[in-house]
């Protein structure tokens, strides 16, 4: 499992463990809705559909 490595390669005693893994996940979290989510979304996924009509209303 990956948690367990991660476990052990960071440093310090177990409080500050906690502490480095919480800051690790939220990076993670960051990287993801800055670069990765937006580039899937624009790049990978279809244009939606337009489904607002252009004709003016009377």
């Amino acid at each position: 499992m990956i948690f367990p490595l991660v476990w052990r390669i960071l440093p310090g005693p177990t409080a500050l463990k906690v502490i480095e893994l919480v800051v690790l996940l939220a990076a993670i979290v960051f990287v993801l809705f800055t670069w990765v989510f937006p580039w899937i979304a624009a790049d990978i996924l279809p244009p939606p559909d337009g489904t607002v009509d252009s004709t003016p209303s009377p």
